[in-house]
């Protein structure tokens, strides 16, 4: 996906809205790729009081040269229960962290248009300026 960069020739130029909800959208549903690298690897484990090797061997798997979280049958992220969320939500990795700002879902008018139809916080809440935007955009490019 190429990055989109320029701050004066973004569609976006007064800024996106969005809150989280915790709604779990972005967590469950088709399987997808939750990449993380080592120093979210070993925050995660830190949460999670077990040694960095032991998380990678339970949490984790390779794909496409890289690491990612394992999910549940059917496509949600390992660390989603329905009652409670998600339950590493404070240490939750980059690409949790800057959703939706994604390169994909900011990419065109129509990508955010469809990025608001599948998640209820998008194009709602706080209005994030077109820096912040591209900021996050930058931390990990999806």
């Amino acid at each position: 996906m190429t990055q989109v960069n320029d701050v004066n020739n973004v569609w976006f130029k007064d800024g996106l809205r969005f809150e989280c909800t915790r709604c779990g959208a972005c967590c469950t549903g088709a399987e997808g790729f939750v990449w993380v690298n080592d120093a979210e690897v070993a925050a995660l484990a830190t949460r999670l009081g077990i040694a960095e090797g032991e998380f990678r061997t339970s949490y984790t798997r390779r794909a496409q040269g890289k690491t990612t979280l394992i999910e549940r049958e059917g496509g949600d992220c390992i660390f989603w229960q329905k009652s409670k969320g998600c339950t590493v939500y404070e240490d939750r990795p980059r690409q949790c962290r800057t959703w939706p700002f994604w390169n994909s879902n900011i990419h065109s008018e129509g990508d955010w248009e469809y990025t608001t139809e599948i998640c209820p916080g998008a194009g709602k809440g706080q209005l994030f300026t077109v820096e912040e935007i591209l900021r996050q955009a930058k931390v990990i490019d999806i």
